[in-house]
């Protein structure tokens, strides 16, 4: 027997599903006998890259977690005491494992498909309650961004609502965040709104038609302001006024809502969420009913299933721009569920007692440090205070302090050379105080001895004024005081996971979005102190591991994509969108070209896309795709040539939105080109691109790349995401910068995210992605994409017409298939179709995007033949079911199809009055018998939830069995 000694496991082969005997097969279907002459068959050869790709070998998982193991070693992660709206939290043990570590929670998808996702949902319910009561308003989203991006939005609301939807004023207080200042002022530039920074207190808002105005509270240097008279000068003179408020403190301050404010935003990462160098973390934005409907982001809200029962979905959808297009007034498609989740877990945890403990901790030992000071002689400059404090000392005493505290491993914020900034959290306790303390003896030369913290604590009292301090209750639902000890909270967290399904039960084959294996190795260093602990205004010295990390990843992802320069700040796919155009408009403007502002953009386009560029600044015109769903050749060069002399760009997706490779995608960008115009190509897609093509060499100029799509970052529910931007070498010098760490091009544009590097803690995933799979093993991974979603299409062609295909008969990474003849020949919709099959066991693939009445399935590589074959099986079988209506064996209104999905409760009724048998409801198939998941509520009635809008924690009198009390 031979031995190979030199044997190593390949994490390709766990990454990509099929076995090389299902490859075989699966070939075979396709009458082609090895995957590269299929290839040649799918991909244009005028748009193949000749080159592979030029990165390492892949290599096992257990060898690169110990290399990023070593590379985690150069981060040092100092105590922080930087504030800034990052603050370091413990995450509960019971959260961390179970929610933050969990694939059951994280690999879920957007909740577009309620009846499968009321866990979820409901957990939402509580982050939106949570935060209506610690703000005190009416309404609040199911998350955004990061509180930059919420403030801008925020402004973006009061321009539409206030203003006339362009230009006009917009006041932001100098005691905001400067990253916050920075976001907003980003957003403002191309929507012509003039944003002017300075002092609430002397402000006259009469000078100018200010359309609204933003506060911190606390403010960025601590102090407490009361801000109701300068909300009421706001309001006289017609403008929205904004706070951006922090929620722990919200426990003890009067909530916002009780001094007038009409919107309020910030983060909820101080609830349970690590600091991870930035994020992900989940933002809040919470408004009055008045303003729901034009609220950004998503929007959970209670309706009602089809046997009358209360059940969960996200409501309004039509606001959300894939709906409004260019009309819309934000471009946020996403939000930061699984942060969501943590965030209201935390409270959920904690319960209202619990959270005010915590915050009269912090509060308690930051008037302790506040007192200690003054004894030593550098009294606070405000008094009014909550966990964070201002301290002006002479330069060269600042330089001394700071230089203590590196010595004893803290950091403090440096204001400016004569000022010091101090923010305290939850994991302070005594013993940093005495660290502060000494540091400033220290540092100051002082000859003090130590402060006796007994002392100085004595007799201790808020110094927080009687106006200031919070008199309501807030958080009293009873799922915020049902859940304190670990072993509720766990049956709590587990019974609503059971309700979601997730890539942990079966594929999730939606077109466009990718879901493939987020690898346990990818996902382990998320939570590792080294990484997640770092405040992301540290110093970049402490930093070292996070550097090797974004370097080497920004290479890999230059190289993927055929481009010069990579900017990792963008933290969603449409901010990567956003900052993508803006980068396009520096350079025009740097050209003297900045009258250009035409953006072409063709019908089949994500929503996002026109949103984007409206928010751009650009005008939108819609191209005509032809009837194979390629663009419209002709009708380009002619509105190309309509609109030369302010041609900005082309905004186009590749492979296009109907899942082609169009092979004049090189001709197209010509045109473009030649006409002084740049192309901007959505990323969405290039799972279908990697080591076989690339935008940079189809001939794009800039382009971004959904993490969370191709390099593997989770969905989590509907987030956290991650959309970084690659640009040819003439448009690297306008990457986006960051006002208070040094990044992007010489003449970068704004910030387009409150940290520097967006999300950075789960840029390690795809890290880890490419550093496993190496160059060869993401041109495989490519490879059996595009097979696997050819195979699916071949086998429902004959069942169901497959839509669009390329010029060789081939389909790119998806495919659409048509299922509008069925309304007329069985009067069954696209909608049964997806609802029937949850009980197979099945998320719907996406529905009547980007052609209504189809379904757009995308298996991606991950996903093995069996499980192919299981998904084909079932929707093969749905369409026996349509012909059993067509041919009159089933009545077209009392069907398995539109009584679908069938619930347990429905099931176990003691009536049943359907013309079809219990077994061919809930066990359609063999495999389903033994792995059953059964949705949780019957089909919801959409129109009844969009018409009566409940958006926090009904009364727990609405559910009358303990298994419906959803919070």
């Amino acid at each position: 027997m031979s031995l190979n000694w030199k044997y190593q496991e390949s994490f390709a082969g766990r990454h990509i599903g099929p076995e090389t005997p299902e490859v075989k097969q699966m070939l075979s279907t396709l009458g082609v006998t090895s995957l590269d002459a299929f290839i040649e068959s799918a991909v244009p050869p005028a748009i193949r890259s000749q080159e592979p790709l030029r990165l390492p070998a892949g290599r096992g998982e257990n060898e690169v977690l110990a290399q990023l193991e070593a590379i985690a070693a150069k981060n040092q992660v100092f105590r922080s005491f930087i504030g800034m709206g990052y603050s370091d939290t413990h995450v509960p043990n019971v959260i961390l494992r179970n929610i933050f570590q969990n694939p059951g929670w994280y690999t879920q998808y957007t909740p577009y498909q309620a009846e499968i996702a009321q866990g979820r949902l409901e957990a939402l319910l509580n982050f939106q309650t949570m935060v209506t009561d610690l703000t005190g308003m009416e309404v609040a989203n199911a998350s955004l961004l990061d509180e930059g991006t919420a403030a801008a939005e925020a402004m973006a609301l009061a321009m539409h609502a206030k203003g006339d939807g362009t230009g006009g004023a917009f006041f932001v207080s100098d005691s905001c965040h400067p990253q916050t200042v920075d976001v907003v002022r980003t957003r403002a530039i191309p929507l012509g709104v003039e944003v002017v920074v300075g002092d609430h207190r002397t402000v006259d808002l009469a000078q100018k038609k200010f359309f609204g105005a933003l506060v911190q509270y606390p403010a960025t240097d601590g102090v407490v302001h009361d801000y109701r008279a300068f909300g009421e000068k706001v309001h006289a003179a017609g403008g929205l006024f904004v706070v951006a408020a922090d929620l722990l403190g919200l426990t003890l301050l009067t909530p916002p809502g009780e001094f007038g404010a009409d919107a309020v935003v910030g983060s909820a990462q101080r609830f349970g969420v690590p600091l991870g160098y930035g994020g992900p973390h989940a933002a809040f934005f919470a408004t009055k009913n008045a303003y729901t409907r034009v609220m950004p982001g998503r929007l959970i809200g209670v309706s009602e299933d089809a046997q009358g029962r209360p059940a969960l979905r996200m409501a309004l959808q039509t606001r959300e721009q894939h709906i409004r297009r260019e009309k819309a007034t934000s471009n946020i498609c996403t939000a930061q569920v699984l942060l969501a989740v943590m965030a209201g877990m935390y409270a959920v945890y904690h319960g209202p007692e619990g959270l005010k403990a915590i915050a009269e901790r912090v509060h308690g030992l930051t008037v302790v440090l506040s007192r200690g000071l003054a004894k030593l002689g550098f009294k606070p400059k405000h008094d009014q205070f909550f966990d964070t404090l201002r301290v002006e000392l002479t330069p060269p005493q600042v330089r001394g302090v700071l230089a203590a505290a590196e010595a004893l491993k803290m950091n403090f914020r440096r204001i400016d050379e004569k000022t010091l900034g101090l923010a305290l959290d939850e994991t302070t306790r005594a013993k940093d105080v005495e660290d502060i303390l000494a540091a400033f003896i220290q540092g100051a030369n002082k000859s003090a001895a130590p402060v006796n913290l007994d002392e100085v604590a004595a007799n201790l009292e808020s110094p927080l004024a009687p106006e200031l301090r919070r008199q309501s209750a807030y958080l009293t639902h009873p799922v915020f005081n049902r859940y304190h000890s670990e072993t509720e909270m766990l049956r709590y967290v587990r019974r609503l996971e059971a309700k979601d399904l997730s890539l942990t039960h079966s594929m999730i084959p939606l077109g466009s979005c990718t879901m493939k294996l987020n690898a346990t190795a990818e996902m382990i260093p998320v939570t590792w102190p080294q990484f997640s602990k770092l405040h992301p205004f540290a110093p970049t010295s402490q930093a070292a591991g996070y550097k090797v990390v974004f370097e080497q990843l920004e290479h890999a992802l230059s190289q993927v994509t055929g481009f010069a320069g990579c900017s990792l700040q963008p933290n969603a796919g449409s901010q990567g969108e956003y900052a993508g155009l803006l980068v396009i408009r520096a350079y025009h403007q740097a050209r003297g070209q900045g009258h250009r502002d035409v953006c072409l953009i063709p019908s089949s386009a994500h929503g996002t896309n026109p949103a984007s560029a409206v928010m751009a600044g650009y005008r939108v015109v819609v191209t005509k795709c032809d009837e194979n769903g390629n663009i419209d050749l002709a009708d380009l060069r002619a509105k190309a040539d309509e609109h030369k002399d302010k041609l900005a760009a082309l905004m186009v997706t590749y492979p296009s939105t109907h899942g082609v490779f169009e092979e004049e995608i090189r001709e197209i960008c010509s045109t473009i080109h030649e006409r002084g115009g740049q192309v901007y190509m959505d990323g969405a897609n290039l799972n279908a691109q990697v080591g076989l093509t690339a935008p940079g060499l189809v001939g794009a100029d800039v382009c971004h790349i959904n993490l969370h799509k191709t390099f593997c970052i989770p969905h989590g529910g509907g987030g956290p995401g991650m959309g970084p931007i690659c640009v040819a070498p003439h448009l690297v010098k306008f990457l986006p910068g960051h006002p208070v760490i040094q990044t992007g091009g010489a003449e970068a544009i704004g910030a387009i995210s409150a940290a520097p590097w967006g999300s950075a803690s789960i840029l390690l995933i795809s890290w880890m992605y490419v550093q496993m799979m190496g160059g060869e093993g993401l041109t495989q991974a490519t490879k059996l994409a595009i097979l696997n979603a050819n195979y699916v299409a071949e086998r429902l062609q004959p069942h169901y017409p497959v839509l669009y295909r390329g010029k060789r008969g081939r389909v790119a990474h998806e495919c659409i298939v048509d299922l509008r003849p069925l309304k007329k020949t069985a009067g069954v919709e696209v909608e049964d179709v997806a609802k029937r099959l949850m009980d197979y066991g099945f998320h719907a693939p996406t529905v009547s995007f980007p052609v209504a009445g189809t379904l757009m399935i995308e298996p991606t590589e991950s996903e093995s033949k069996a499980e192919l074959d299981r998904f084909c099986d079932a929707m093969i079988a749905i369409r026996q079911e349509i012909r059993d209506v067509e041919e009159g064996r089933a009545p077209k209104d009392n069907n398995v199809l539109k009584n679908a999905p069938h619930t347990a409760r429905t099931l176990t009724a003691p009536e049943w009055n359907r013309p079809y048998t219990r077994e061919q409801a809930v066990f359609p198939t063999a495999w389903v018998r033994d792995n059953k998941f059964w949705p949780s509520v019957g089909r919801l009635n959409n129109v009844l939830g969009d018409r009566k809008l409940v958006c926090s924690c009904p009364p727990i009198e609405d559910y009358d069995t303990p298994e419906q009390k959803v919070a």
